[in-house]
């Protein structure tokens, strides 16, 4: 394992599910797995303790037009667990490449998952596995972004990194304003009364509380997550 030491020692990655499945919009892209698996490698070689929290988009979300007829609670528990089918598929590719991984579920899937607890996640991390936490937070109603900062704080990352496909956070859609504006850095209120689209307020709320910065980079950029592990700035950072 390289030697050079990292700007954080616990990360939380935080990716969406509709990134999984790239062009097809839907289900899980072999090549774009491939691509998450060799940039979470570079980040865990360099000797960095590494969560993620992935969504489920690319499968089923609760609050998706497909859900629109359907009790909140039951599309929830829907998006919930393909949130565990996106893990377990993150989890195979990572082991397949030779990295220890494991899927801590929120939501009991006996025989499939292991449940989650601070405790075990804590010391998967510091046996040196890669922790997959699925199921959001187990309960309706809260999103993955929510999830990914609850866990975070549980097992004390350093910050919660989440991979987007774009740069950072912007004034306006870059992807339809052409002069928006990047912010290279941003307070949690900033992000509040702006009203950007960087995590929901609940996310954002518990972030301010625990004092965890948030960094908004693209994961699409191959070497981004290592450059930020190494403490290069890159994208935007949520902090006091």
């Amino acid at each position: 394992m390289n030697n050079q030491n990292p700007g954080f020692k616990r990360i939380l990655l935080k990716l969406s599910g509709e990134s999984l499945a790239g062009k097809d919009k839907t289900g899980i892209s072999p090549e774009i797995l491939k691509y998450f698996v060799a940039e979470v490698e570079k980040a865990y070689e360099l000797g960095v303790q590494i969560g993620i929290v992935i969504g489920g988009g690319n499968i089923f979300r609760g609050i998706s037009s497909g859900a629109v007829h359907m009790d909140r609670t039951t599309a929830d528990h829907m998006g919930m667990l393909a949130t565990v089918i996106n893990s377990l598929a993150l989890k195979d590719a990572l082991v397949s490449r030779g990295l220890p991984a494991v899927v801590l579920s929120a939501v009991r899937t006996d025989g499939i998952t292991e449940f989650y607890s601070i405790r075990k996640a804590r010391n998967f991390l510091e046996e040196k596995h890669i922790v997959i936490v699925a199921g959001g937070t187990g309960n309706p109603y809260f999103t993955t972004d929510t999830a990914a900062v609850l866990r975070a704080i549980e097992i004390r990352a350093d910050a919660v990194l989440k991979g987007t496909r774009v740069d950072g956070v912007y004034n306006a859609d870059p992807e339809k304003v052409e002069d928006a504006f990047r912010f290279d850095e941003l307070t949690y209120m900033e992000v509040v009364k702006k009203e950007l689209k960087v995590m929901d307020t609940t996310a954002i709320t518990l972030s301010m509380e625990n004092n965890l910065p948030i960094i908004v980079f693209n994961f699409d950029k191959a070497d981004n997550l290592q450059r930020i592990v190494k403490g290069d700035s890159i994208g935007t950072i949520v902090r006091r």
